[in-house]
């Protein structure tokens, strides 16, 4: 790629505040290689239907396959997803380029209760995750939780954790530490 040949590198990703972190920070590293950036943002279907589990929805690359489009159409450059929302087969003519620094891989406990505890039998607890592994791992080590699934962005997530729909969150450290959450963190699994 040489810097004649855009005028700016047109970056695809989702709206979602870590999204945007995400796709900025791969703005930053190609502006200090002297490219200039653009960013063009898309909702996808897994943006946008918030009320069916993620694996219910019955389409690959639910948070994948708008920003795909917009690149085989031309409208963008390059696309940024989070690793984890990749399908594990690329549609044919796609690769792979490039892959930043990755964060700490820990899943986290967040809650704004103080009576959060995974070692508190007595109290059980209600949490949200929209994660099937996370389920998983809840149900086996956990069977006295109550668990739900629980969609959206961190920020919607916390909103409803905060309004009562759950007592915790399970989610990527990733994501809790890019936003800013840390504050929030009641234990790194």
């Amino acid at each position: 790629m040489t810097n004649n040949k855009w005028k700016k590198v047109r970056i695809g990703s989702r709206k979602s505040k870590v999204a945007l972190w995400q796709s900025q920070a791969v703005a930053t590293m190609l502006n200090q290689k002297g490219l200039a950036t653009e960013s063009i943002t898309t909702e996808t279907i897994g943006d946008k239907i918030l009320n069916t589990p993620i694996a219910k929805i019955g389409s690959k690359g639910v948070f994948t396959e708008e920003i795909e489009m917009m690149l085989k159409n031309g409208d963008i450059d390059i696309a940024v997803h989070s690793a984890k929302d990749m399908p594990s087969t690329l549609p044919k003519g796609f690769r792979l380029i490039a892959f930043t620094e990755r964060e700490k891989a820990n899943d986290v406990l967040v809650s704004d209760k103080s009576f959060v505890s995974l070692e508190n039998k007595d109290k059980p607890l209600c949490i949200g995750t929209s994660s099937v592994r996370r389920v998983a791992m809840l149900r086996h080590f956990y069977p006295h939780f109550q668990i739900v699934d629980m969609r959206g962005n961190l920020q919607t997530r916390i909103k409803k954790m905060q309004s009562g729909v759950c007592d915790a969150l399970m989610l990527a450290y990733a994501g809790v530490k890019r936003m800013n959450y840390d504050h929030c963190m009641i234990l790194r699994i």
